[in-house]
């Protein structure tokens, strides 16, 4: 398959672009576009065999639900059976933007799109590419992230062909996405709404307006295989590098001694090593590891900085490009700080832990 890539203006989407690529969804064909979070990888969410080339192009778990996107209210109560007055709340406080509702499903959602569950994942974007095709294509899109089941999800058009050339049809380039990890989400279909997946939206942010918000287990946790996940995120290994990952917990100053031997030793047992670090942290490791522009280029060690440990949304940001930094310098192992810092400490923490298939050291 010939994958198109299309330049887009992330502001003001061209109409003939945005058309193009709306009438490849409405022929049951597969876009990646760029959401306010990480691109999507979308198809029309009302029909299954959209459903069925979305799971193959990504090798994604058929059991793994869907998030089906919408770009105005209207068009909810085709895929929700009920919506509950919490539901309501949230959605005047979030909709359009990066929070995702789980609701019972209307006989009008496939079982495709939702793992085979009796509940839909819906979405309202506030990107204007994203509202801008949805509209459209005049259906319900289906969209998770747009690549390779497991790997790290892209923030830039780069990233989505990396891992999807030649098996959709259009890639929407719309630039950098703003946020850089995946949506809030919040199931909403039985008695106490759940926070499944942490995000923008954080679980302190839903607290002040929820009173009764419990967190499932699966959301900062490894779970056990037998689980049907509810939505995205919640069982497989998911955002993570190609090389082993280990996180480093504790004081600044420890953990920074710790990954210096860890890393000097995988650097004697001849393992490339990368270092997932803090701006703050980077001359540290310079210093200690007597590392130069020259060595990290070509010798043992690579430093990628994930942004300011004092500032969240930058570490947010950048966390799953330099993920994929370390895939393109072919490192053997990571080694990552703790980023437990800032509002979006929960999300960032939930997306480094699986990444690393929760293999942390506490020090």
């Amino acid at each position: 398959m010939d994958t198109r890539l299309i330049t887009i203006d992330k502001e003001e989407p061209e109409p003939d672009r945005i058309e193009e690529a709306a009438a490849v969804i409405r022929s049951g064909g597969l876009v990646a576009f760029p959401t306010e979070t990480v691109y999507g990888l979308g198809g029309s969410a009302l029909d299954p065999e959209a459903s069925r080339k979305i799971y193959a192009a990504k090798g994604r778990p058929s059991d793994n639900p869907l998030i089906a996107h919408i770009a105005g209210f209207d068009a909810l109560p085709e895929l929700a059976a009920e919506i509950p007055e919490t539901a309501r709340i949230l959605m005047r406080l979030y909709w359009p933007g990066p929070m995702t509702l789980v609701f019972k499903k209307t006989d009008a959602v496939p079982y495709e799109i939702t793992g085979g569950l009796d509940t839909v994942a819906v979405r309202m974007p506030s990107h204007p590419v994203a509202r801008a095709l949805i509209q459209a294509a005049g259906v319900p899109v289906a969209a998770p992230s747009a690549n390779a089941s497991g790997r790290p999800s892209p923030t830039r058009a780069e990233h989505v062909a990396e891992d999807m050339d030649g098996r959709i049809d259009m890639i929407l380039d719309g630039g950098e996405v703003g946020i850089g990890l995946e949506s809030t989400i919040i199931d909403v279909s039985g008695s106490q709404p759940s926070l499944l997946r942490p995000g923008f939206i954080s679980e302190e942010m839903l607290a002040q307006v929820l009173e009764n918000l419990t967190v499932d287990d699966a959301s900062m946790g490894p779970v056990g295989s037998d689980m049907h996940p509810k939505a995205p995120g919640m069982k497989y290994r998911h955002y993570a590098p190609r090389a082993q990952m280990t996180i480093v917990r504790g004081g600044t100053q420890v953990v920074e001694a710790q990954i210096c031997h860890l890393a000097q030793e995988a650097v004697r047992a001849g393992k490339k090593t990368g270092i997932l670090c803090t701006e703050e942290s980077c001359p540290v490791y310079k210093e200690a590891l007597h590392l130069t522009p020259e060595r990290q280029d070509g010798g043992g060690i690579i430093l990628k900085s994930a942004g300011s440990r004092h500032d969240s949304l930058s570490v947010a940001h950048n966390l799953y490009s330099a993920l994929r930094f370390f895939d393109s310098v072919q490192v053997d192992v990571i080694y990552s700080e703790s980023f437990e810092e800032g509002r979006l400490k929960g999300a960032i923490m939930n997306r480094l832990q699986k990444a690393a298939g929760y293999r942390i050291l506490e020090v």
